[in-house]
């Protein structure tokens, strides 16, 4: 089981920026999906970006063009640079791991709110 710690959320206006950390207890090398997740109230949680180990990055279609995930193998880190912010980007965002097994491990979350 990996720890998953993530960081970075805030409170910002509507059109800035955050980017948030996710750093893993052991080597993300080899871990074959891990990305960042989020879920708003009253919703389901769903997908923002990830990494596949054989099949490079997905970004959720709202994603595209304003967010941006990025790793370093070596920090056992993850970032989700995020811009041109809007409301509806408000939720916990969640940093997850998928191993070999196929079991999910999920951090605590980080709160992102967005100001009109």
């Amino acid at each position: 089981q990996v720890q998953l710690v993530e960081s970075g959320g805030g409170e910002v206006q509507a059109g800035g920026s955050l980017t948030l950390s996710c750093v893993a207890s052991e080597s993300i090398f080899s871990i074959p999906v891990m990305g960042w997740y989020r879920q708003a109230p009253g919703k389901q949680r769903e997908l923002v970006a990830r990494y596949l180990r054989f099949n490079g990055i997905n970004y959720a279609d709202f994603a595209k063009g304003r967010f941006t995930i990025s790793r370093d193998n070596h920090k056992n880190t993850v970032w989700l640079q995020m811009n041109s912010l809007k409301p509806e980007d408000t939720a916990v965002y969640h940093c997850a791991a998928q191993n070999d097994g196929g079991t999910w491990d999920w951090g605590q979350g980080t709160q992102v709110t967005v100001s009109s």
